[in-house]
């Protein structure tokens, strides 16, 4: 048997050039105790945490391979909370940085996350409708809550009441009792997608944006409490007074019209506050503290909103009844205290506009915080990857907006369309429609930024001390990277500069443009008038016209031979000493947009825009294979140094290694989220880069590991099984009706696994439950004790019991994960799993974990239990086992928190001595300080 070829993986080994994604959002985090100087960010998979005051990235969660949608820190500001595309959520902490807690519930992409007071509830939303409470503490999930029709736009838990409030893209506002777990209210009166969601005043006042300029307030009123006959909540609700601020007759309409169950709360439409903006509300949001109410559409402009306090509005109205009562002085001359006058209270008096902060390039996402000291910190994340910070003083008569930090370096404002490794693999080129970057690859820090045309191709000068670019104006342009200066700037084609390639003599190139033609070129030396020293030039030497646009350019190893790729969908083989016509290479059904040549000029490989790879020899243009490489085009396609291996990048998103000379696909790099637009291999071929429509550049490191073709088919049968799995229709619950609440997770391949776990270990303990009866009956039988073979499994685990196993193994499931994998396990293994349950909690282990398994076993099997006549005696002793464990574990419990209220109170006393007899001193030394002083003047005098 002859040697197999050994193919070596490559792995990711690093993402960087992104600030921040554009999916999810930009929130405020609390880092080493400082408020207001960290934001985290969306980076793709990733979460970045970067210092605004400094532009430095600080921390990285890491995150598997879905983009990130929603963030949401926590309140007591030591947990983030991260949502992906897949619809998992990842509860990272901010002090080591890990996931600790893992919720898959979504089957689409997170769109809203929201944290109750305390912080032990989490509230998600998402594309797939639906609304999931999850138990943080105990990392499960409560339950699911379902109504809305499209996609939720935004979630919110209220702090005084268990209420919760989601808007959604099928123009509706609901409101969700809690206890109950249904849907009590529905606001109807949006006309079109409802995009942002706020509550302000102390919980009084909904403020809703829509798709239009204005952001709609609904005033709430709680039936425990009776409205005042004289605020105009109650006008407005007995038909008394009139909108304010814009509200229609068809607004009013719809108010009267609603029969919605109002026994927990009233939400009357109260105005309309006017934005500045015509488009849509892509974000509405408050500060923590709810006085600061921002928004932005899909534009450039932050609109700052104040919302005035209950004290606030009462000042304001005093001052405008003040002044009404001096006009009615002076028009009738009657005594000010004798004019009954009301004022109403309207909602511009309770919301007014600070301030306008107009960002440098289109808003995605903002965040808000308010210091104690009165100032606002917002920053702001852009469009073009850059992450701005923003600081205004509220309370000032005209708010002046003061930009405190840009973090731009490190990335582009664009796409990047051209990548290049410099000869000693360690520097790399990146350019796009803005500037140039050269980034050190193995810290992947930026070392130069030189602005520039629209880039399209590039290539370091031979001696790495000069970069060349190709524009989209058809210009090259030169940069010298130790000054990071534009040294000349040609007119080398009238179109689109599309292809480069240096020549292997290195005393030359060769463009191919828009203009239908090939230019050679050749580097000189010139003397510059103000210069005494000779500078890098380019001079052209030859030229050859063709009848379609150059798409791409690219000579054989030995220089003999040149190749075209057109517009025509051919790629045409010319001599290069005398530029005459040899082959021509035909056969894909849409232009050739990249191509490469062999190390040795015995292959070449086109990749087309019809997402095909054909590979052909150079010696009489045969094509030897024709392959299906792509799900869209081929964007960029290179050999790998010293082989016949080579890459491949597409607009689905993938990378893709060949073998050109067995014709086989060899592995495949997923990782980006958008399509690729180039690649570039270091000339030892260790590394690769690759860009993307997503901002990130991704480097790729080739590895040890060899790669077994037939075992990378295997798991990649496994991972499109595991992705069936998700997509499955959910098992249904026997007894569960499909109403508005349900179960919170999903069947995952994960929960799959735990159940088939849990399975084995209850088949394990029928097995040694039976060897134990049998082991028995073979002792009576001898009359003597006969040693039992130790099963392997247990002798692992410590030699416990069959039954201890099982429930090491129900232990091992995660807690989010509990209730979907019991859901998936056959009713006959129920039986047994209760009498172990029996047997554990007299033991009283675990009584927590069994109690919650029991009860949903009991939920879902209910009818089957309860006509099963051998379970009747299980279920009496379980009853009385269950009362008298959990009654002790609720004492316990009792006095522990007992306890550590005992200790807080003592400890709150020895701070309060403490804190006054610091303030004794303190006064005892300002009165010595005082006396000393009066001294000092008598003795002058």
């Amino acid at each position: 048997m002859g040697l197999t070829k050994q193919y070596l993986r490559y792995t990711g080994a690093a993402l960087f050039g992104v600030v921040a994604s554009q999916k999810g959002n930009i929130v405020y985090v609390t880092l080493r105790g400082e408020k207001g100087r960290y934001v985290a960010v969306p980076a793709c998979e990733h979460v970045f945490i970067w210092d605004t005051r400094k532009g430095e990235k600080v921390l990285i969660l890491q995150g598997q391979k879905h983009e990130v949608t929603a963030l949401c820190p926590s309140p007591d500001g030591l947990h983030l909370a991260v949502g992906y595309e897949d619809g998992s959520i990842h509860v990272f902490s901010l002090l080591s940085g890990e996931g600790n807690v893992t919720f898959n519930g979504h089957k689409a992409a997170v769109t809203a996350l929201r944290y109750d007071e305390l912080g032990g509830r989490l509230a998600s939303g998402s594309k797939d409708t639906d609304v999931i409470i999850w138990d943080v503490i105990n990392e499960s999930g409560l339950y699911r809550l379902k109504g809305h029709k499209d996609a939720v736009t935004q979630v919110v838990l209220l702090k005084e009441k268990n209420i919760l409030v989601s808007s959604g893209k099928d123009t509706l506002v609901k409101w969700w009792d809690l206890d109950t777990q249904h849907c009590f209210k529905t606001l109807v009166g949006h006309r079109t997608e409802v995009w942002g969601l706020a509550i302000v005043s102390d919980e009084k006042l909904l403020i809703t944006g829509s798709a239009d300029s204005e952001l709609r307030a609904w005033d709430i009123s709680y039936f425990q409490e009776e409205p005042d006959p004289s605020e105009p909540e109650y006008k407005r609700s007995k038909g008394l007074a009139d909108h304010t601020g814009g509200s229609s007759e068809e607004d009013r309409t719809e108010d009267q019209d609603e029969t919605e169950d109002e026994h927990i709360l009233r939400c009357v439409k109260a105005g309309s506050v006017m934005r500045e903006g015509r488009d849509r509300v892509v974000n509405l949001a408050t500060d923590r503290t709810g006085r600061i109410l921002a928004c932005h559409g899909t534009d450039s402009v932050l609109e700052v909103f104040y919302v005035l306090s209950e004290q606030e509005v009462r000042k304001k109205i005093e001052r405008k009844m003040k002044k009404a009562r001096k006009k009615a002085k002076k028009r009738s001359g009657v005594e000010e205290e004798e004019c009954d006058i009301i004022v109403e209270c309207s909602l511009q008096d309770k919301i007014q506009r600070l301030t306008n902060i107009k960002a440098s390039s289109k808003i995605k996402s903002f965040d808000l915080i308010l210091s104690p000291k009165g100032e606002l910190k917002a920053t702001v994340m852009l469009q073009n990857n850059i992450i701005e910070s923003y600081s205004l003083n509220p309370r000032a008569q005209i708010p002046q907006v003061i930009q405190v930090s840009k973090i731009t370096i490190g990335g582009h404002r664009s796409d990047v369309r051209t990548l290049a490794f410099s000869s000693d693999n360690i520097a790399i080129l990146s350019a796009a429609a803005e500037s140039v970057k050269i980034w050190n690859r193995s810290t992947l820090q930026c070392i130069r930024t030189m602005a520039c045309e629209y880039a399209l191709c590039s290539l370091f000068v031979p001696g790495d001390r000069q970069v060349i670019i190709g524009t989209k104006t058809g210009k090259l342009q030169l940069f010298d990277l130790a000054s990071g200066i534009l040294l000349e700037t040609i007119d080398a084609h009238d179109g689109g500069l599309w292809s480069i390639c240096p020549s292997s003599d290195q005393r030359g190139f060769v463009t191919g443009g828009a203009d239908k033609c090939v230019k050679f070129w050749e580097f000189e030396l010139v003397k510059d008038k103000d210069s005494v020293q000779k500078r890098l030039s380019v001079k052209q030497t030859r030229i050859l016209q063709l009848d379609e646009d150059v798409l791409c350019v690219r000579y054989s190893p030995n220089q003999k031979l040149l190749a075209v790729a057109l517009l025509d969908c051919t790629v045409k083989i010319f001599y290069t000493d005398t530029l005459k016509f040899f082959l021509s290479l035909y056969g894909h059904k849409l232009p050739v947009l990249c191509m490469d040549i062999s190390y040795d000029g015995a292959l070449i490989a086109t990749g087309s825009a019809d997402r095909n790879v054909k590979i052909w020899g150079l010696d009489f243009g045969d094509c030897h294979k024709s392959l299906f490489a792509h799900d869209d085009s081929v964007m960029f396609l290179q050999f790998v140094p010293k082989s016949h291996l080579f890459f491949t990048a597409g607009k689905d998103r993938k990378i893709k290694q060949w073998d050109a000379d067995k014709f086989e696909h060899i592995q495949t790099l997923e990782g980006h989220h958008q399509e690729v637009w180039c690649l570039a291999l270091s000339p030892n071929g260790d590394f690769l880069v690759s860009s993307s429509h997503d901002k990130s550049l991704r480097l790729w490191e080739r590895t040890r590991e060899p790669i077994v073709l037939e075992e990378e088919r295997e798991m990649q049968r496994e991972m499109e099984y595991e992705d069936s799995v998700a997509k499955e229709d959910q098992p249904v619950v026997p007894g569960e009706t499909q109403g508005e609440a349900g179960l919170a997770g999903k069947k995952t391949i994960e929960t799959v696994k735990a159940a088939e776990r849990i399975m084995e270990a209850i088949e394990l303990y029928r097995e040694e439950t039976a060897k134990l009866e049998q082991h028995k009956v073979i002792c009576r039988a001898a009359g003597k004790e006969v040693p039992l073979p130790v099963n392997p499994i247990l002798q692992a685990y410590g030699n416990i019991s069959p039954s201890a196993y099982v429930l090491d193994v129900l232990k091992k499931v995660k807690s989010s994960e509990l209730e979907e994998s019991l859901l998936v396990l056959p009713f006959s293994y129920v039986p047994d799993l209760l009498e172990l349950f029996n047997q554990h909690l007299q033991l009283g282990s675990e009584v927590e974990l069994l109690c919650r398994a029991l009860l949903f076993l009991l939920r879902i099997h209910f009818g089957r239990i309860t006509t099963n006549q051998l379970l009747v005696k299980v279920m009496e002793d379980l009853k009385k086992t269950t009362i008298s464990k959990v009654s002790q574990v609720r004492d316990v419990l009792g006095f522990n928190m007992a306890g550590l209220q005992f200790l807080k109170k003592e400890i709150e006393a020895k701070d309060e001595v403490t804190f006054f007899a610091d303030a004794t001193d303190r006064f005892e030394e300002k009165k010595r300080k005082r006396k000393k002083k009066q001294k000092m003047i008598l003795a002058m005098v």
